[in-house]
């Protein structure tokens, strides 16, 4: 299979376009003028425009263009745009694409809107060097998975505005399917170990959700959509700036009962998906306050709720990793997140070359379980975070961050039997995490740029300290030919759940656990090919040692055990195939290996559902009064889905299209068909994907 994916992409190179990449028309757009160095501002920051295509497009003026074909402004690729796209995560300040060592993906606003993604797990799905399907079910409203490099959803790190939201006291993830995409800027992916910036949770990579922030003039926004199984939803925005004041207000409502059709021709099995509704409730505020021309505060305030039914899996054929899925028609589960921070920056010298940054934060989350015919399960979360830097330009050539990191979190986790009518206490402790940490980058001559790094990190988990250590080179052969290097290596601690056990499961906690470490290395190129497009190739060899794994036994509990190495290619192609055409693809080669394990029966097996290989392919019509027509191709190779290696699922190839229509200036309307071909697939043994849909929506701005 993954000689059919290689071939399939290498005779698709002439017309391909990146997903996180993005195209953009030679006329450009003035972005409002701004001082912050935090995530959620960057997009403002006059040094690092977002020219990208349909940043251009809908944003430009939609009077009526004259018939005649010549007197229209055509649509060209603009390279620059590309590279140029702003970028925060692997730098810890302001940067862009073209700056960054580490190869990182953007998908910005405008490819979210295009693409009708309605949770950031939906607008991961045509990202290069992720795997972001799923194993819990297809349906809206289904808990997310990523996979990146070898490691699986509890070692990938999650940042929000550039802060950790990792729910280290739950399973260690976040699910990015609870995020709606409404207050949505942009989505960064930077596959390979983070730790160094970020501490905990980064072995595979990280992923930073920049939310959107006040603009220069003041608007509002509704949006209102409809589409198959009943799914429907509307959005309310407003948002502005007034004198030294702005804001940004965001709710967003989404249903759907999810009741969809499908088969799974492993066993031979048709029905309806049945208790899978989803009902979202999200708000986001941000509000922002210039004290003087150089000092800004910051207030960000996230609400997510889900309800949702849990239909679980069908049961498959014995011997199956999904023999022992049960359907639960009556069992539910509800989240709900308050994130809240508050941040200052300031610049100390006359330009930006000394730049401040403080940041205060919380969280509160709740999860709740029921399935009424064994047990309820409740886990109430509440984090504390704090975060100090300064970045300071040394001189014209070199550049120095650094800073400290605090967050303690402290978890309940209760279990009530229904069958006995007494409730157990799983575990109620907290987490302390603290930090410091170094960046140093230098310009060792025009062009050639390399970045040191460092990171103290003190944990109450662990019985000590880790340190994670960075180093990356970005070598500008030429002015079309771009050369890196990158190695970090990380760790990812463990996690209460397993240090303290489940009483009422059974399964006992190990408190002499090892945290997992990685050592991440890439190599990779950006080319330039003439004046239509760019070609972004990285090769990639991650390894993960003292793996934490479940061990059956009187009583279970968790162990380490064993390495695993993962080693691959990400590739993307941005191409512009001819007036108002564009293109992309994107191709991620995974080839993982059990190296060491306990049980000596598995080394030298696949990884389970981290083996995979995807290609993503797209093309697209475009006119600069902002109509957009794509059809977008996403595949998944067959994987393992155990360790044991005796049971895959297979190739699953989906079809989308996508449409929209400027009717005005202030007045839009898109749509979408997805599946078109009604694809039946499982992302887990008994767990369908979603089948054909439609959805159709209108979006007004005043």
């Amino acid at each position: 299979m993954k000689d059919n994916v290689f071939a399939i992409a290498i005779g698709c190179t002439a017309i391909v376009l990146g997903q996180s990449g993005a195209i953009a028309a030679t006329k450009q757009v003035k972005t409002p003028s701004s001082f912050s160095t935090n995530a959620s501002d960057l997009d403002s920051i006059p040094s690092s425009p977002n020219p990208t295509l349909e940043t251009l497009l809908l944003t430009q003026d939609t009077e009526p263009e004259p018939e005649t074909e010549e007197e229209e402004e055509p649509v060209e690729i603009l390279i620059e745009a590309i590279l140029n796209q702003p970028l925060f995560a692997p730098f810890r300040s302001e940067g862009t694409l073209r700056e960054s060592s580490r190869p990182a993906y953007v998908v910005d606003r405008e490819q979210i809107e295009a693409q009708d993604a309605i949770t950031v797990q939906d607008a991961l799905r045509f990202v290069p060097g992720i795997l972001a399907d799923g194993t819990a079910g297809g349906q809206l409203g289904s808990p997310s998975s990523q996979f990146i490099r070898g490691g699986d959803t509890g070692q990938t790190l999650i940042l929000l505005n550039g802060r950790p939201v990792n729910d280290l006291g739950g399973q260690g993830g976040f699910d990015l399917a609870e995020f709606t995409t409404d207050s949505v800027q942009r989505i960064e992916v930077i596959p390979g170990g983070g730790s160094t910036l970020y501490g905990s949770n980064a072995i595979g990579g990280t992923i930073n959700i920049v939310t959107q922030s006040p603009t220069e003039e003041t608007q509002f926004l509704v949006r209102s959509e409809l589409g198959s199984f009943d799914y429907n939803q509307q959005v309310i925005q407003t948002s502005g700036t007034e004198g030294d004041f702005g804001w940004f207000l965001s709710y967003n409502r989404t249903y759907s009962d999810n009741d969809f059709p499908f088969e799974l021709e492993t066993i031979d099995f048709e029905d309806d998906r049945d208790n899978a509704d989803v009902n979202y409730n999200n708000v986001d505020l941000k509000l922002t306050a210039d004290l003087g021309d150089r000092s800004r505060l910051t207030f960000s305030g996230l609400y997510l709720s889900r309800d949702f039914g849990v239909p679980g899996g069908v049961p498959t054929e014995e011997g199956s990793v999904g023999q022992f899925n049960n359907l639960t028609p009556d069992a539910r589960q509800y989240t709900e997140g308050w994130l809240f921070d508050l941040g200052f920056e300031s610049q100390l010298g006359r330009e930006r070359d000394s730049v401040v940054t403080a940041r205060v934060y919380t969280d509160i989350l709740d999860y709740n379980f029921r399935n009424p015919e064994t047990s309820s399960d409740k886990v109430d979360r509440t984090a504390f975070g704090v975060q100090a830097q300064h970045n300071w330009q040394l001189a014209e050539a070199q550049n120095l961050t650094y800073g400290i990191d605090f967050r303690t979190i402290s978890a309940e986790n209760e279990t009530f039997s229904f069958f006995t009518g007494e409730t157990s206490e799983n575990y109620d402790d907290n987490i302390d995490q603290g930090a410091v940490f170094a960046r140093y980058a230098i310009d060792l001559a025009d062009n050639l740029n390399v970045n040191l790094g460092v990171r103290q990190e003190f944990n109450s988990l662990e019985n000590g300290s880790f340190t994670s250590p960075s180093a990356g080179i970005l070598w500008n052969v030429t002015d079309s030919t771009a050369l890196r290097a990158n190695y970090a290596r990380s760790f990812n601690a463990p996690l209460l759940s397993e240090l303290e056990g489940l009483a009422a499961f059974d399964v006992a906690g190990n408190s002499d656990l090892r945290p997992e470490r990685g050592n991440s290395f890439d190599v990779g190129i950006d080319q330039t090919i003439e004046d239509f497009g760019l070609l972004r190739l990285t090769f990639f060899l991650n390894r993960i040692s003292e793996l934490i794994a479940f061990e059956f036994g009187d009583p279970s509990t968790f162990v380490n055990i064993g390495e695993v190495e993962t080693m691959g290619i990400e590739a993307e192609l941005n191409v512009q195939i001819a007036d108002h055409i564009f293109a992309f693809a994107n191709l991620t080669l995974n080839d993982t290996e059990i190296l060491e394990s306990q049980d000596e029966t598995i080394e030298g097996n696949d990884l389970s559902f981290r083996d995979a290989n995807s290609f993503n392919f797209g093309v697209a019509y475009v006119r600069p009064n902002g109509l957009y027509a794509g059809v977008l191709l996403h595949n998944v190779g067959e994987f393992f889905t155990s360790n044991a290696n005796t049971e895959t699922l297979g190739v699953y190839t989906t079809v989308d299209l996508k449409l929209r229509v400027p009717v005005s200036d202030r007045f839009i309307v898109n749509a979408s068909l997805n599946n078109l071909f009604d694809e039946q697939y499982e992302v887990f043994p008994g767990f369908p994907g979603l089948s054909r849909n439609v959805r159709v929506g209108v979006q007004s701005t005043f």
